[in-house]
C-alpha cells in the first residue's frame, strides 16, 4: 500500500537560524511527511530543540505545539522575543521565573562558576547525567544551559538555552542576554564551589579558620551557608569585580582569557 507524501514550508526566524545548515538559513524550506505529525515534532526533525521557539505561526494564525501539520501549510517559527507584545498569540510554555535558576550540564563548569559570581543559583557537577539534568530541572524549576542539543529535544524538557559559544564569558553574555538578567545580579553573593548563599560573618567567630595574612589584613568576611567556606576580598578581588563589571555593561565586549 502507497503512502501519500505531503509537504509543507517552513521559515525559521532570527537566532532560530543558527541550529540549520548554510543552505536552508533564512529561506522557506520543503518539508515531506505522511500521516498527521506535530508540529513540535516537524520542527525537531528539522534540527530545532523545541525549548528555542516562542511563537509558531501556521499559515498566519497562532498555533500550539499540538497541531498537526497538513498539506501546503506554511509555517513560520519564531525565537523569544524580549520587547514585542505577544498577548494575542499562544506562548508555548510558561515564562521563566523572575527570579531565574540554572543547571548546567557536564561541559560548562566555566560558566556555572561566572553565573555563581554573578548571583545567579547555578547548578553544576561534572558526573551529572542527562536524566538527572532534566529531572533536576522539572523538579526545581530550573533552566537547562547546555551546548548539546540533544537533550533539549526531549519531549519533557520545559526551559533550556542552547548556547552558541564555547568560551565562558561569552557563554555568559548569551546568558544575561537570553534572560534579561542585567538588572537581577547580585556580585559576590553565592559560594562559587557549592553554590550556597553567602552571610557577613563576624571575624572574631572565625578567626581561628583563617590564614594569618588574612587574618591580619582584613576585616570583612562571609560565610558560605551551605559549605562553611570563608570568602574576603582578596589580591584577585578587584580583576574579578572587573570582569563582572564588563559582562554587566551591555556597551562592552568581554575577551576571554
Amino acid at each position: 500500500m502507497w503512502s501519500v507524501v505531503h509537504i509543507a514550508f517552513f521559515r525559521f526566524y532570527e537566532e532560530l537560524n543558527f541550529f540549520l545548515p548554510p543552505d536552508q538559513r533564512k529561506v522557506e524550506i520543503a518539508y515531506s511527511f505522511d500521516g498527521h505529525p506535530a508540529i513540535k515534532d516537524a520542527i525537531e526533525a528539522l534540527g530545532i530543540p523545541h525549548t528555542e521557539v516562542e511563537v509558531i505561526l501556521v499559515n498566519g494564525k497562532s498555533v500550539s505545539f499540538d497541531y498537526q501539520i497538513r498539506d501546503g501549510d506554511r509555517v513560520s517559527v519564531y525565537p523569544m522575543f524580549e520587547s514585542l507584545d505577544l498577548s494575542s498569540v499562544i506562548l508555548l510554555r510558561e515564562k521563566p521565573l523572575r527570579s531565574p535558576k540554572f543547571i548546567c550540564d557536564v561541559h560548562l563548569g566555566k560558566l556555572a562558576t561566572l553565573l555563581r559570581l554573578l548571583g545567579f543559583d547555578t547548578i553544576y557537577r561534572n558526573d551529572l547525567e542527562d536524566d538527572e539534568i532534566i529531572q533536576t530541572s522539572l523538579s526545581d524549576h530550573r533552566v537547562i544551559l547546555t551546548c548539546d542539543r540533544g537533550i533539549l529535544k526531549h519531549s519533557v524538557v520545559t526551559h533550556g538555552y542552547c548556547l552558541r559559544s564555547r568560551k565562558a564569558l561569552e557563554q555568559a553574555t548569551e546568558v544575561l542576554n537570553r534572560f534579561d538578567l542585567y538588572n537581577l545580579a547580585q556580585p559576590f553573593s553565592r559560594c562559587t564551589v557549592c553554590n550556597g548563599e553567602l552571610k557577613s560573618i563576624d571575624k572574631g567567630a572565625i578567626h581561628s579558620q583563617l590564614p594569618a595574612r588574612a587574618a591580619q589584613y582584613y576585616h570583612e568576611f562571609n560565610q558560605c551557608a551551605g559549605c562553611s567556606r570563608i570568602y574576603w576580598r582578596g589580591s584577585h578581588f578587584e580583576r574579578i569585580s572587573l570582569k563582572l563589571k564588563r559582562l554587566l555593561d551591555r556597551s562592552k565586549s568581554v575577551d576571554e582569557e
